[in-house]
């Protein structure tokens, strides 16, 4: 009998993820949920043929010259830019990610996020906690409504359309967004969302969501320049990537009221925060967790676990990011 192809499971994941793959590979785990440095993930990939990843594995050319072995990478992630694409096709390695799965449940937390920072529920609970709550006063934390509000999204993918499904259909929002291509008629209609520039959406949208995947085109795509065209009481909220917004500027703006509020899930340098923004009152953080239900996660690892075990047994993988390395093998 053949020797089973050697795989990687670069973090902690759950041991019934790892067991369905040792039904196919020699599989080396980390259940220590150590977070390698470049040089022990290239000393850890020797031999493989595989790679199970999370956001924390940067693949990159250089990486791939020392593994000339390797021939697919799995994120258990819909976001990728932990994979340099060019480099992995170059070196005919597939790569692939977890879409689909984790749409409505980050939509949930997007939304839920939006309305935490608009309610300012983060900082009452700190003034709760603290024991500074001693009588009701008329203007006692108030905030921004969201009925009724206008919801600009940036990004217009599928978490996009299910925010603004929840925005319009279920608080009576008006949905305006910019993406790089216009939706359908068929898909804008039923939740009455309208097509804007991007000056337009900073300076309609009461409460503006990102959802835009992360791409050196979309590098501080909010900045000190965009943050200034946005109304004082608008509220940000990302739960894309970081490095989308310059964490910076939008501290700067935080702390001077050019805005009202924001909800941040990811951060420039995660995970690393900007000390400034630890610091603000007008601001909701939580640690990258947008998918984090153990019913989505376990979908991401088996969608993951699927890819992998299809691109090295000779089937089709579900969700491959650069399909030309696929054609290229037959």
């Amino acid at each position: 009998m053949p020797a089973q192809p050697a795989i990687l499971v670069a973090r902690a994941v759950f041991p019934e993820t790892v067991e369905r793959l040792r039904q196919h590979f020699d599989v080396e785990h980390n259940p220590d949920d150590t977070i390698y440095t470049k040089a022990q993930l290239i000393e850890r990939l020797r031999g493989k043929a595989g790679a199970f990843t999370t956001g924390s594995e940067r693949i990159d050319a250089e990486v791939l010259a020392a593994n000339p072995q390797l021939r697919v990478v799995a994120n258990m992630a819909v976001g990728y830019n932990n994979f340099d694409i060019a480099a992995c096709t170059a070196a005919g390695v597939l790569a692939t990610n977890t879409p689909d799965v984790l749409t409505e449940t980050t939509a949930d937390f997007g939304f839920a996020l939006m309305m935490a920072t608009a309610r300012r529920m983060a900082e009452s609970e700190h003034f709760l906690r603290r024991g500074e709550w001693t009588r009701w006063a008329y203007d006692m934390f108030t905030g921004s409504d969201v009925h009724g509000a206008t919801l600009g999204i940036l990004g217009m993918g599928r978490i996009g359309q299910a925010i603004a499904r929840r925005g319009a259909l279920g608080f009576g929002m008006r949905v305006i967004y910019h993406n790089r291509s216009r939706l359908p008629a068929e898909q804008e209609a039923p939740i009455g969302a309208r097509y804007v520039d991007k000056a337009t959406l900073l300076r309609e949208a009461d409460h503006l969501v990102l959802v835009l995947p992360y791409s050196a085109s979309s590098h501080h795509a909010i900045g000190a320049a965009e943050l200034a065209q946005m109304q004082p009481t608008a509220t940000l909220t990302n739960v894309a990537r970081g490095g989308i917004v310059d964490d910076a500027a939008l501290a700067a703006a935080l702390r001077e009221r050019r805005i009202a509020a924001a909800g941040l899930d990811v951060f420039e340098g995660e995970p690393a925060v900007h000390p400034e923004l630890l610091t603000l009152p007008n601001v909701v953080l939580t640690p990258h967790i947008a998918s984090a239900t153990v019913a989505t996660r376990r979908a991401m690892a088996e969608l993951a676990a699927d890819n992998l075990i299809a691109a090295l047994t000779g089937g089709t993988p579900p969700t491959p990011i650069n399909p030309e390395v696929l054609a290229g093998r037959r």
